[in-house]
């Protein structure tokens, strides 16, 4: 088995990070920049999966305004009604760096507790972009005046890249590729 430890770095993107190379023979995992992602890919197939969304925060929006509006983008009204936007308090987060997850109300907290089976792992009481029982992920807001919002997978185990080297890159103009 092999690791190699990668500084990577996008500037269309705008993201940089610390990630694994992993080579184990039989299957090889590496980190690719697509989309408006950094993402996972494995040797043995299927599609490269989003790990690091950027996102831009409007003109005019509010960093708490954006996150809101990429949540509700992915999730079921009926769900997103009943889930508050609230600080994300696991781990240690770098200097400046402020990270979020949207979780049930109060109401829905005490509705979803009361309907749990203990021995089953309940599916995420926020949808995809909220709060996740059985893994790690969150909105979050980069330090400084940037105007974006990444959303970050972790997932259930130790992550292949290193969450606290995320870095957002100044933006790409068509001035940097003519000089």
């Amino acid at each position: 088995m092999r690791v190699v430890w990668e500084n990577m770095g996008d500037k269309t993107i705008g993201l940089a990070a610390w990630a694994h190379r992993c080579d184990f023979g039989f299957r090889q995992i590496h980190f690719e920049f697509a989309g408006n992602a950094l993402s996972i890919k494995y040797s043995d197939g299927g599609a490269a999966d989003p790990l690091v969304e950027v996102f831009d925060i409007k003109s005019g929006e509010t960093a708490g305004a954006a996150m809101r509006r990429l949540f509700l983008e992915k999730t079921d009204k009926a769900v997103s009604s009943r889930c508050v936007l609230a600080p994300y308090t696991e781990g240690t987060v770098p200097a400046g760096i402020k990270r979020y997850t949207f979780s049930p109300d109060a109401a829905y907290a005490k509705e979803l507790k009361a309907l749990a089976d203990p021995d089953e792992v309940p599916e995420p009481p926020c949808g995809d972009r909220g709060e996740m029982p059985d893994g790690i992920q969150y909105f979050e807001v980069p330090a400084g005046e940037g105007r974006k919002v990444l959303f970050v997978r972790i997932g259930q185990d130790e992550p292949l890249f290193d969450e606290q080297t995320l870095r957002v890159l100044p933006a790409v103009t068509s001035r940097d590729y003519f000089a």
